[in-house]
């Protein structure tokens, strides 16, 4: 009997967690879902503002290194506001590191040019919007990125206040109703779909399930460890 791989989801806020737990089971059962979770991460990125600092980018790659001593056959990570310390660790680690929201651009991409995003949680938005241009870049797609920040929601949700966590952003979701698809930032944001789904009439994509499934490609095409 072939290995079950294990994949390691790297948490940086316990709001993620849920979600893409949720998918796994979902999407993947045969696979063996390990979380690791600092808090502090996001914590101490919220102080930074726009830019990572070098002392974070490496503190996140350590907890990558512990990871791969675990055993992990590859990385899923669930926080979006950590773009070039994920970038960081995927070129230091030999197994595949999934950025949390490449699969979902692609997807949002696929259903057409003008794309709008909800976003609860500031410091990520920079991080998001450069990732998305330069997969728009490598891609050759011409698509273009409008963002929206539901600030007030994900201080809620961690509060444990999810039905009005999802209520605010299903309230701003209107406003990119123009938009050929909206994508909901982060995986602590994929609990306000089916809100963010009745609001609009364009395609919402999310990002647990779309990150579940091509982590699943990846390990296919290189095999567990």
């Amino acid at each position: 009997m072939a290995a079950r791989p294990r994949i390691v989801l790297y948490h940086a806020t316990p709001v993620a967690m849920e979600p893409v737990a949720s998918a796994m089971a979902a999407l993947w059962p045969e696979a063996e879902a390990v979380n690791l979770l600092d808090d502090g991460l996001t914590l101490d990125r919220a102080k930074e503002g726009a830019t990572i600092s070098e002392e974070l980018i490496e503190r996140f790659v350590d907890f990558g290194r512990y990871a791969l001593r675990i055993g992990a056959d590859g990385i899923l990570v669930t926080c979006s506001a950590f773009g070039p310390a994920i970038d960081r660790m995927s070129e230091i680690l030999p197994i595949p590191v999934l950025r949390p929201n490449e699969a979902m651009f692609r997807a949002a991409i696929a259903a057409g040019s003008r794309i709008g995003m909800l976003a609860t949680f500031g410091p990520a938005v920079s991080t998001m919007e450069a990732e998305f241009d330069s997969f728009t870049a490598e891609t050759g797609s011409d698509a273009t990125l409008e963002t929206i920040v539901v600030a007030e929601a994900i201080d809620l949700l961690r509060k444990g206040d999810a039905a009005t966590h999802n209520r605010l952003v299903a309230d701003r979701a209107p406003e990119l109703s123009g938009h050929d698809a909206i994508m909901l930032a982060h995986f602590s944001t994929s609990r306000a779909a089916e809100a963010v789904r009745a609001a609009v009439s364009v395609p919402v994509f999310t990002a647990p399930e779309a990150a579940v499934t091509r982590m699943k490609q990846m390990i296919g095409e290189t095999g567990p460890c």
